[in-house]
């Protein structure tokens, strides 16, 4: 395809009506400029495609395809090449089925625990989910497929998620939910974005000219197209004025005749529709000029791959006493529906319709194992008979396994979670089974966190959260020691709901939802808070253990246009092969904006032999130390010392070494008679400026002051003269306001 040929010879008919899909799946083809149509689907984990009658929610039957494990376990493998497997894997499968376009992945920060669409998405950490996101994105694209990155942006709930407003300030949206998208963009350049349902201070992310073109084509660099949520469009003029390029779903001709209408009567500029019409085509033209004809989707050897990366993405949580993994000739009861039947997805539009699903009670078989179903999913209600048949397999046993976790109910695109609790009828069990069985394991299938109240009265936990079609098979190989946990938490598991940083505000009121706690999600939070956790984020435990030493820097001192190498030794001093994942945090030590006590600024998944050392490499560039300063508009370090930390979870630093960075920035300052004395010495320039004005004052500032504010400390006066606006000031000098307005220029002009 010839873009410029083709475009020069659209009509304006034309133009408008390649802006909006041709049906649910499908974009508009024209004979006679040689626009061929592309098909896209639902994909973030696994292909949806609907063959006969389409739905954006999961509700009507697609193919048969393999289910992978689902954003909130491939974050928890923290590991880029897992996540590049899913991507490059599910690539190869659109190709075989003529898919152009997968719908994915979901990046969107976890702000609550409560967002129903949690299991989806990849992190509370924006670093993480950045460079889980770009992997699965690079993975996609190796096959020639085009990711559609979603939802953009501060989309983090499903109450009134098509209408509501995610009322957010300047910093907090830059540092946390545009700058997991602004990583894929930058590193990973996708060819297409998707928009949130949602407004972000009041407009609509798919008609918000800032967000399309200021921030991410004009600031980050991106070339691609970007495509409305389905239904997500309100007033498609002004999408196609703010940079929208493609509305979804199709089928509607009044969006191209209101285009059509708007260009006609000059409210619209052609020009701006030329824009959108050029990214639409560059899409399609890239789809079928990379089109594989022979690409064939064998299921089979997906399937084996969904089960291997299963088995990276599991976190244990807690091994007391090595309970885990177990002997082969243990006499184990499963215990539980979800060994049967287990829970290995979300519900909603990522819901695939597996061609295979091996269950743990079926991996299991040839190893003395028994099972007793223990509860009904389908009822709220305890089933006596069923927990009593359970209780008296968990007495005959060596060792009971518990298969629980959260119904298809509890989770789904749609619908926000009320609680943090399992059903009520799982927990009864769980008790139940550990008062006559002290050898007790939960198995846990869920895709967020939840409240463990029988946390002290089982000696392990195993989280497999939704890991695809592969769970049942995982979970054994892990449970017996084939394989060896190697995941560590995404986020935090908190005690109780109330804990959360945004319980007070998710999911809002009348619509509108305040991001009160602004920087302060998850970890940050917490820690900042210091607020005790169920486990926190980056936990996760292994049959083997770990030390770390030897930390090195590269260099003492730094400015910020420089790049850090730290390095650390980790040995595997267990006496078999494992995996950890080395976290790196900076901490900044004193910092003028309120900031995390630590970030997560780097990780790298390291396999070792038993009794294997090997020394781990990170570099570290401004990002690292910077936070989003709303006088530029941009990222900036403060010149200070910062702390660099590597451990083995964020409550687990075993590591720490000094570095100091030196800004190169230049923060614009613009003082007023409101500013303060402190705010004024603060500055380099400012500090010459107050010396010389000491001397003009008709009362020593030390008498004056105390004969205004009476007698204190010396600490007291001092915090007193800091906190004096300089209108106060020129109260002691006698100032009148056209010459306290003078001073203020004159200390502007000097800055």
């Amino acid at each position: 395809m010839n873009v410029d040929k083709i475009l020069s010879e659209m009509t304006l008919e034309e133009k408008a009506a390649i802006c909006s899909g041709k049906n649910f799946w499908q974009t508009k083809g024209f004979e006679r400029p040689g626009i061929p149509m592309i098909n896209l689907c639902d994909g973030p984990h696994g292909l949806r495609k609907q063959v006969g009658e389409a739905d954006h929610l999961g509700l009507n039957e697609s193919i048969k395809a393999i289910c992978f494990p689902a954003g909130s376990a491939i974050a928890s493998s923290f590991d880029e090449a897992v996540a590049w497997k899913v991507g490059e894997t599910l690539g190869a499968e659109c190709q075989a089925e003529n898919v152009a376009v997968s719908l994915g992945p979901a990046v969107n920060i976890k702000r609550s625990p409560l967002c129903g669409r949690n299991f989806e998405y990849l992190s509370e950490d924006p670093y993480l989910a950045g460079k889980i996101g770009v992997a699965m994105v690079k993975g996609l694209q190796s096959q020639d497929v085009l990711p559609c990155v979603k939802h953009y942006a501060a989309n983090n709930q499903e109450t009134l998620r098509m209408t509501g407003d995610s009322v957010v300030d300047e910093r907090t949206l830059h540092e946390l939910y545009l700058s997991v998208f602004e990583t894929i963009v930058k590193e990973a350049k996708p060819r297409s974005i998707m928009t949130a349902y949602n407004r972000i201070n009041g407009s609509s992310c798919s008609e918000n000219k800032e967000l399309l073109t200021d921030i991410l084509r004009d600031k980050w660099g991106f070339d691609g197209a970007t495509v409305t949520d389905w239904g997500a469009v309100k007033d498609p003029v002004e999408g196609v004025r703010a940079g929208l390029d493609l509305v979804m779903p199709g089928g509607n001709d009044s969006y191209a005749k209101k285009i059509i209408a708007a260009v006609k009567d000059g409210t619209l500029p052609e020009t701006d529709l030329d824009k959108s019409v050029r990214n639409v085509l560059n899409l399609i033209a890239y789809a079928v000029s990379h089109k594989k004809e022979n690409a064939v989707f064998d299921r089979d050897a997906d399937y084996r791959i969904a089960a291997e990366l299963a088995k990276e993405c599991a976190v244990l949580l807690k091994n007391d006493g090595g309970l885990l993994p177990l002997k082969k000739d243990a006499k184990a009861a499963f215990i539980g529906e979800f060994a049967e039947a287990p829970r290995y997805q979300g519900s909603g539009s990522s819901h695939v319709n597996s061609a295979k699903v091996v269950a743990a009670k079926d991996a299991a078989a040839g190893l003395s194992v028994t099972y007793a179903r223990g509860y009904r999913s389908e009822t709220d209600k305890t089933d006596d008979a069923l927990l009593k048949e359970a209780v008296e397999a968990a007495k005959n046993a060596d060792i009971a396994v518990l298969f629980v976790g959260l119904p298809d109910e509890f989770e789904t695109e749609g619908a926000d979670r009320e609680t943090m609790d399992m059903p009520n009828k799982q927990n009864e069990l769980i008790a139940a089974v550990a008062a006559v069985q002290q050898n007790t394991v939960v198995v846990l299938h869920n895709g967020s966190p939840v409240a463990m109240p029988w946390i002290d009265k089982v000696p392990a936990v195993l989280e497999m959260y939704l890991a695809g079609d592969g769970c049942g098979e995982a979970t054994v190989a892990l449970l017996y020691g084939d394989a060896n946990p190697s995941g560590k938490l995404a986020e935090t598991f908190p005690v109780r709901l109330a804990d959360t940083p945004a319980y007070l505000n998710f999911p809002g009121e009348r619509g509108i939802v305040e991001y009160r706690e602004g920087v302060f999600v998850g970890y940050r939070y917490y820690d900042k808070k210091e607020i005790d956790v169920l486990f926190p984020f980056g936990h996760g435990l292994s049959y083997t253990a770990f030390t770390y030493s030897d930390i090195r820097l590269d260099k003492n001192e730094m400015d910020d246009t420089d790049t850090l190498t730290v390095t650390a030794t980790v040995k595997n001093t267990g006496n078999r092969y494992g995996k950890e994942v080395v976290q790196l945090y900076v901490r900044d030590v004193e910092s003028t904006p309120n900031r995390p006590i630590r970030e997560l600024k780097a990780f790298a998944k390291v396999a070792l032999d038993a009794g294997e050392s090997k020394d781990v490499e990170f570099k570290l560039g401004k990002r690292a130390f910077a936070y989003y300063e709303t006088r530029i508009h941009d990222f900036a370090v403060e010149t200070g010392e910062f702390i660099i930390e590597v451990g083995a979870s964020s409550r687990d630093i075993r590591l720490r070494a000094p570095v100091t960075v030196r800004s190169t920035t230049v923060i614009p300052v613009i003082f007023t008679r409101h500013s303060t004395v402190g705010d004024i010495a603060a500055h380099p320039k400012g500090q010459a400026f107050m010396a010389s004005m000491q001397g003009q004052m008709k009362t020593p500032p030390s008498q004056g002051e105390e004969n205004v504010m009476g007698s204190g400390t010396s600490k007291m006066i001092e915090k007193m003269r800091t906190e004096m606006p300089l209108s106060g000031l020129a109260s002691f000098m006698g100032l009148t306001d056209e010459q306290l307005d003078g001073m203020v220029a004159m200390l502007n002009t000097e800055i």
